[in-house]
């Protein structure tokens, strides 16, 4: 019974990780232009062109299906007897490297080019502290080798289903079934379980306070910062999705394309 619930978990896996025949790719993204935009701590959206990123993309009602977190040169910086590893697997892309979550094969470091020939988009986090940055990024370097482990058929089933059924309340929670490991390890879970970590909010409900802040004379004392005059609420990290990053209002947008500095659209040469 183990062999065939096995086999059938591997038929899945491959199954739903292969590319579809067809993508629409809008525009076209430099490699060059990607190393030289990334930022250490950038979250990276990815619009896949696997089947299960379809399924995720209905889902969550996005063009947005995988996020990875750069971490630039940290592991050519952390393990100096390695770098002649890592350039013969990553060549130039050795010093620009990103840490993902796949079904195939966990928690990895992958080249920030990986996905070049994809939709792309950087969510930058606004005023994130250094400290609070390299904590982010030693907390996914920590998971490298973490595994995306599947125990039941059923947890890969749910890509299967026909998502047009499902009602649209529950297509996120759709996406949280599965053991607690496989959803500690999904892509944006543990991007915002290490933000939420050091107190950084993705998309989180908010509640206005009236009054005065109960710590407000630690502030008068110029002990502590002002706080914002509303309660902040965490997300639970599993229901994070690769959406949540774009329409968040503490990410900055760094969209990639050949615009130049100085675009003049009377310039351009319409077909």
């Amino acid at each position: 019974m183990g062999r065939l619930r096995d086999g059938l978990i591997e038929w899945a896996a491959r199954h739903l990780t292969k590319p579809r025949r067809t993508y629409l790719r809008i525009l076209p993204t430099n490699a060059e232009q990607l190393r030289a935009t990334a930022h250490k701590g950038d979250v990276i959206l990815v619009d896949g062109d696997q089947r299960v990123s379809q399924v995720i993309k209905y889902m969550t009602q996005s063009s947005w299906s995988h996020a990875a977190l750069y971490v630039g040169d940290e592991l050519w910086k952390r393990f100096p007897s390695r770098r002649a590893e890592l350039e013969l697997q990553y060549g130039a892309d050795a010093r620009h490297l990103m840490v993902e979550a796949l079904m195939e094969s966990g928690v990895i470091a992958s080249p920030v080019t990986k996905y070049v020939h994809l939709n792309l988009r950087i969510c930058r986090p606004v005023g994130l502290s250094d400290e609070h940055r390299q904590r982010v990024v030693d907390e996914l370097i920590a998971q490298l080798g973490e595994r995306y482990d599947v125990d039941n058929f059923l947890e890969l089933a749910r890509y299967f289903f026909p998502v047009s059924l499902i009602p649209s309340r529950f297509r996120r929670r759709a996406l949280e079934m599965g053991n607690q490991l496989t959803k500690e390890v999904i892509c944006s879970s543990m991007i915002a379980r290490a933000l939420q970590n050091v107190g950084y909010p993705i998309l989180p409900q908010v509640t206005p306070v009236d009054g005065p802040s109960p710590d407000g004379w630690l502030h008068r004392l110029g002990l502590r910062r002002a706080p914002y005059p509303a309660l902040f609420h965490r997300n639970r990290p599993q229901l994070i999705t690769p959406r949540d990053f774009d329409l968040s209002p503490y990410f900055a947008i760094v969209k990639l394309g050949a615009i130049e500095t100085r675009f003049d659209y009377r310039r351009i040469r319409w077909a």
